[in-house]
């Protein structure tokens, strides 16, 4: 038996439903009504029984209070977050999902919602995690990233390829993923901050979990709170700390 599929699941305090969204959010109260409206709208009208679930981390704007306060085409709560960190947020969020599927989405929207049907579409048919990519062939960019951050990209993505093999983009916020596997991986997982995606598709692809690239055509948002010296240097700093993990595990499985 997969380690994916073992064991019982995080007890969770939500009403089950087919899918679940996960929205990590840091003082978004800006950019949060235009993302939860299209995206609610488009949930609306599929045939899946949803839920967005809002994970306020930290926030000191209104993020919490205009979230609660609005009636949206599909359900909508809001969930806090004290610990710091987008790997924080989406574990919060996700070990208290009872959905068949659940994933998280970037609150700046740079996906196009209809990649939801695909990513569900590629779970029914197997797939473990249902992952959007930039750099997976059909993939394009609707409006590049600054120079300086498509150079970062392109060097840290080559490290992450040595851990994730055969993905293309392992940094895409657009992921949904099946919920036993996820929650499973997640209990494993020790990054909480930009790295955190590489942890997490490791541990599912380490236990033999398939993961599905979906290909969209992406648009730079200039509001990322994505800083590049500052969170670049957390995020390599992780990123070299699970290569150097995952040589350790290599050598240690050479010595047996």
């Amino acid at each position: 038996m997969s380690p994916l599929t073992r064991g019982r699941a995080v007890p969770a305090p939500r009403d089950q439903v087919d899918l679940e969204l996960v929205v990590p959010a840091f003082n978004e109260a800006a950019r949060l009504p235009a993302t939860l409206a299209e995206v609610t709208g488009y949930l609306a009208g599929q045939p899946w029984r949803s839920r967005v679930v809002v994970v306020d981390n930290g926030s000191t704007d209104d993020t919490a209070t205009f979230v609660a306060a609005r009636d949206w085409d599909a359900e909508v709560v809001v969930v806090g977050c004290s610990r710091p960190g987008k790997g924080a947020a989406v574990r919060r969020g996700i070990t208290g999902s009872s959905a068949r599927f659940v994933g998280f989405i970037d609150a700046d929207l740079s996906t196009p919602v209809p990649t939801l049907s695909r990513a569900v579409a590629e779970l029914e048919a197997g797939a473990t995690a249902a992952i959007a990519s930039r750099h997976a062939p059909g993939a394009a960019l609707a409006r590049p990233q600054p120079v300086t951050r498509r150079i970062g990209g392109a060097v840290f993505r080559a490290i992450a390829r040595r851990l994730v093999p055969g993905v293309y983009d392992t940094q895409c916020g657009f992921k949904i993923f099946d919920r036993l596997a996820v929650q499973w991986a997640l209990r494993h997982c020790q990054v909480s901050g930009f790295a955190f995606d590489v942890e997490l598709l490791r541990r599912i692809h380490r236990a033999g979990g398939r993961i599905a690239e979906v290909p969209v055509v992406w648009t730079d948002d200039e509001r990322s709170t994505f800083r590049p010296v500052r969170d670049g240097r957390a995020a390599f700093a992780d990123l070299f700390r699970l290569y150097q993990a995952d040589l350790l595990d290599l050598a240690r499985a050479g010595a047996r």
